[in-house]
């Protein structure tokens, strides 16, 4: 048995560990990295890092290495790749599911506005106040290039390269985040506007809680669209329920 998960995300990582820990002896578990970011934390069992050359290339490596379940734990964000999944899965004939944790819903006391991209988001900030913390990743910082007037803080794993935005300090840094620490951000840096994807899950969510305890609005990237027709968990654990509906128990 052969299980490949396009990984890089927390959640990836989790399930990685529960099917390396189920799964039978003699079993492999392969989780596959983009490389996009220096010194990723790896997951257990082996690792392949780069890309497959789209979904033609996707597919022959699931018919070369005899792959018989694929799982897509990918970001939100990175649209791209679930498209090749399922466009790859199909023609290798291999089962597919898409690992995709839901997302934030806004509580009592929150200002969100929806964005449905980051050049959207770029055009609301003016209106909205002057000091931006800034969420969104190293990639795609020119959407904010042109704001000279604002000021951002930019959080990362990794340091963005231009362009960006002229007036930016950077903040090198990887969640989970504490609500503690964000409220010092936000305090110490004065920031009067949040800008942030809507990724979901828990490992960065304090600072939604901070922005609404310090009455900020939030710009609110929308996701991307999904294939349709794929199967979906929100859960590695329910990932690994449909696993074994679909290649037998793994006991």
């Amino acid at each position: 048995m052969h299980v490949l998960v396009l990984g890089g995300t927390a959640q990836a990582r989790r399930l990685a560990a529960l099917l390396v820990a189920e799964l039978p002896a003699g079993a492999r578990v392969t989780s596959s990295l983009a490389g996009r970011v220096a010194g990723p934390r790896l997951p257990p069992g082996e690792v392949r890092v780069g890309g497959f050359g789209g979904a033609g290339g996707l597919a022959a490596w699931l018919r070369t290495h005899r792959v018989d379940a694929l799982i897509d734990a990918t970001h939100p964000f990175a649209g791209t790749i679930s498209f090749h999944a399922a466009a790859g899965a199909a023609a290798a004939h291999v089962p597919l599911l898409a690992l995709r944790r839901p997302g934030w819903v806004p509580g009592p006391g929150d200002d969100w506005r929806p964005a449905a991209s980051l050049d959207a988001a770029a055009a609301m900030l003016p209106a909205l106040g002057r000091r931006v913390f800034l969420t969104t990743g190293r990639l795609g910082l020119a959407a904010f290039a042109g704001l000279d007037a604002l000021w951002f803080l930019s959080r990362s794993v990794d340091a963005p390269e231009p362009p960006y935005p002229a007036r930016m300090e950077t903040l090198l840094d990887r969640g989970p985040f504490t609500l503690d620490g964000e409220r010092e951000l936000i305090r110490r840096h004065r920031i009067d506007i949040l800008v942030t994807k809507d990724s979901g899950g828990a490992a960065t969510a304090p600072k939604l809680a901070a922005a609404r305890e310090a009455r900020i609005p939030v710009v609110m990237v929308g996701r991307p669209p999904a294939p349709e027709g794929v199967s979906v968990a929100g859960t590695p654990e329910e990932a690994v329920t449909w696993l074994r509906a679909h290649l037998g128990h793994p006991d």
